[in-house]
């Protein structure tokens, strides 16, 4: 099943830009997945992280961060989130492509000046495209095994959608929790470390100074 719902908008102020969804009917997308995608778009700031996944009811988010545009797309819970985001630097790509064709150097300024929702909608046949070729999940991750440049996915962030739009929590402080939690990663292996060498030294100290003792006696004893 290929991703369900795929969105871009401006991270200043998650103004959506052109928008698509999955044309099978059997998997209709719903208004309240629609408000979420809409409300987690809002929450980003340039200070959170530059990928995450979000985890609601069936369905998981996923949004990479890129010149300072947001890409969301929402899959089935079963989609490999490699392949998602695959998926997701491809619609970049292929977004800032069109962009540059478009307006050449001067993209930039005319995404950070437009007022209107959905300017960009003519991509959609270009997103729609990008969006059938990943319907086979697993052709599409074998794929995506070969793209060095998307990183240790298991290091993405993971958040519950409940946790985001129930506290209004923002993304930016998630960012700021992780760099906290690293830190205290950091200094928790050090005092391991630490206490190591101190149980290292309390159980062979002993002996190393007795043996260092003897050898002091046999050279002050044939040597002097």
């Amino acid at each position: 099943m290929p991703p369900l719902l795929t969105q871009v908008a401006r991270l200043s102020d998650g103004l959506p830009l052109v928008a698509t969804m999955t044309s099978n009917p059997g998997i209709p997308v719903t208004s309240k997945q629609q408000q979420e995608a809409k409300d987690i778009l809002r929450s980003l700031t340039h200070q959170s992280p530059g990928r995450m996944s979000i985890t609601s009811s069936e369905n998981t988010f996923y949004y990479m961060v890129r010149e300072s545009l947001c890409y969301l797309t929402m899959a089935e819970k079963s989609y490999p989130k490699r392949t998602a985001f695959l998926y997701l630097e491809e619609v970049a790509d292929a977004m800032i492509l069109e962009l540059t064709k478009e307006f050449q150097n001067d993209w930039r300024t005319q995404v950070d000046q437009t007022a209107r929702p959905f300017r960009f909608i003519h991509y959609d046949p270009i997103i729609q495209r990008l969006q059938r070729g990943y319907r086979d999940a697993k052709a599409s991750s074998g794929n995506a095994q070969l793209q060095d440049d998307l990183g240790d996915i298991q290091t993405i962030m993971r958040k519950n959608i409940d946790e985001i739009l129930n506290r209004g929590e923002k993304l930016d402080h998630v960012s700021n929790m992780s760099a906290e939690l690293q830190q205290k990663s950091k200094d928790f292996k050090w005092g391991a470390k630490k206490l190591t060498w101190q149980a290292r030294l309390q159980q062979y100290g002993p002996m190393a100074a007795g043996t260092s003792l003897v050898f002091l006696v046999l050279y002050l004893k044939f040597f002097l």
